[in-house]
Formats: structure tokens, C-alpha cells, sequence
């Protein structure tokens, strides 16, 4: 039996293997985009050269200017079932047919570290071969969090500038941190949990999302909150800035906390007051976190 490979294949092996031990890959356009992580859908790549400070503030009494708008480029490649989901999350399937034809996608990003937001610029869809299959202008400003799938190119392209630790802290273990649980006589169980990655202080307010599980006695989840809300810390209230509240009959839907935004004191005897007193001593312990980035 022969067993020689055969020259170009040994070169894709060679290829593939060299990817393997370098993170970073340049492209026929010259760019070098830097993997940041691949599931069974989509790889995302950014290219850390193509990170520009194009807006900057210099804070009052400071003589150091903070970055307030920075763009960069982002790059997408696809699984045949990641770009059959994007062309439906898209609507082009008149124009993208067949998902194989997809391979991946590049676009320019603008991003608001202060506020985290990220807005497309415009974004281009190629085929295999470099062609372009499709193109699109500029979205809206997405704020990025755990359910966003542009978290990592945010946390990638803030890095490059401020070097805080953005993408540490989402891939953290002690990322979320428990706030209360409590369970009833009848056995249901309710738990909140706050995402640090997220967590901002502005004035006596602090700022992040949480994350509310309802289980039965069997353990069954019948009822998820997913909000962003701001602390009082000093005064212990808070109001739910906004969210998104899941059931099993109506699945997602938006979240009406029926205090219309307002500000509700929090208990202290209550199990959310156990909450209130973890946030009081993560803001304490983590001040120069929850500040970063800060203009005023």
C-alpha cells in the first residue's frame, strides 16, 4: 500500500498545524487577525493593528486623555450551521442561497468603552474564494453583555487601548458572583447572580446585569430574568434600567418590573438585602475596576 502523502497535502497539514501553535493568521489583504475563540458555528478573529483611538476626552484637572470612540476591524468565519443561521438572523437567504457558499465575513466596528456599546460600521460577506456575496451598512449601537455575540470583539479591541483586563474578566471564573438565594416552604428556589464584567460606578449608582433563576422541587428553571439595573448604594435602593423575562409558555419576552424605571427601596430583612450588602463590599474591594474608563 502506498503511503505517501502527497505534496499539497502535506503543505495544508503543515498550514493547519503551524495555526495551531500561532493564535494569529494573516490574510491575502495583509491584515493579521488574532483568534479569539471557535465553537461549532462561528471562529472570531480581530486585527489588533487596525485598532484606532478616533475620539478622546481629557478629563477635568486630568492631563491624560481617555479614549471615548475607538474602530476596529472584526472578522467571522462560519460553520456550514453557523452561516445558515446567520443568513436567517440576516434575511438574505434571496441573496446567500446556498449556506455553504458562506465562509466568512469582515467588518469595521465603533466602540464606546464608557457606555459599552458597539456599533457595525459596515460589514461584508465572502465566499471561500474572497469573493463578496454581500454587503451591509451601518447597524445600530448594541450594549455588550453575556448574551451579546459581540461581547469578545469588544473586550479584544478595549484591551488594545486601556489594558484593563476586559477579557479577563469575562473569561473569569468568578465572573458572575451569587447576590441572594432563597427557597421557599414549597421547595422553589430563586437565584441572582450579577455579572462583574459589566459592573460600572457612576456617582452612588452602581451599574451591571443580573441573571434570576426560578426552579421547581424537580429543579426545572420556570422563570429567567436577564436585566441591567442600577444600585443606590449608600441610600440601599435600585430600579431596572431594562430586561428581558422568560417563560416556559411565552419564552422571551421584555421585562415589566412595574415600577416603570422607578427607584424601589431594598429590604434589608429580605434575601435581596444579603445582595445589597455583596455589592457594597464588591465596589469597596474592586474601586479602580468599576471606574475604568471614567471621563467625569
Amino acid at each position: 500500500m502506498n503511503t505517501k502523502i502527497p505534496c499539497g497535502v502535506r503543505l495544508l497539514l503543515t498550514f493547519l498545524f503551524l495555526l495551531t501553535l500561532c493564535p494569529t493568521a494573516f490574510a491575502e489583504d495583509g491584515r493579521a487577525w488574532t483568534w479569539l475563540s471557535s465553537n461549532e458555528k462561528y471562529s472570531k478573529f480581530y486585527a489588533p493593528a487596525s485598532v484606532r483611538v478616533t475620539k478622546s476626552v481629557t478629563p477635568a484637572g486630568k492631563t491624560q486623555a481617555v479614549a471615548t470612540e475607538i474602530t476596529a476591524d472584526i472578522k467571522t468565519a462560519f460553520s456550514y450551521e453557523g452561516a445558515e443561521e446567520t443568513i436567517r438572523n440576516y434575511k438574505i437567504g434571496h441573496v446567500i442561497a446556498n449556506p455553504s457558499q458562506l465562509s466568512y465575513a469582515v467588518a469595521q466596528v465603533r466602540v464606546v468603552p464608557q457606555s459599552r456599546l458597539l456599533q457595525y460600521l459596515g460589514e461584508t460577506f465572502y465566499d471561500a474564494a474572497g469573493n463578496v456575496l454581500w454587503s451591509k451598512g451601518m447597524g445600530t449601537e448594541k450594549e455588550m453583555n453575556s448574551q451579546q455575540f459581540d461581547e469578545e470583539f469588544y473586550a479584544s479591541i478595549v484591551d488594545i487601548v486601556f489594558r484593563r483586563g476586559e477579557m479577563e474578566r469575562l473569561r473569569a471564573d468568578d465572573r458572575w458572583i451569587l447576590l441572594w438565594t432563597d427557597e421557599t416552604t414549597a421547595g422553589i428556589k430563586t437565584q441572582v447572580t450579577a455579572d462583574t464584567s459589566t459592573m460600572r460606578r457612576t456617582g452612588d449608582n452602581l451599574i451591571f446585569w443580573a441573571w434570576t433563576e426560578v426552579r421547581d422541587t424537580s429543579g426545572k428553571a420556570i422563570e429567567i430574568k436577564f436585566d441591567k439595573r442600577a444600585v443606590n448604594l449608600p441610600q440601599g435602593t435600585e430600579r431596572i434600567v431594562t430586561g428581558k423575562y422568560w417563560s416556559p409558555s411565552d419564552g422571551w419576552q421584555p421585562l415589566d418590573d412595574g415600577y416603570e424605571g422607578a427607584y424601589r427601596m431594598i429590604v434589608r430583612e429580605a434575601p435581596e438585602g444579603r445582595g445589597l450588602v455583596r455589592l457594597r463590599a464588591f465596589a469597596d474591594g474592586y474601586q479602580t475596576w468599576l471606574s475604568r474608563y471614567q471621563i467625569q
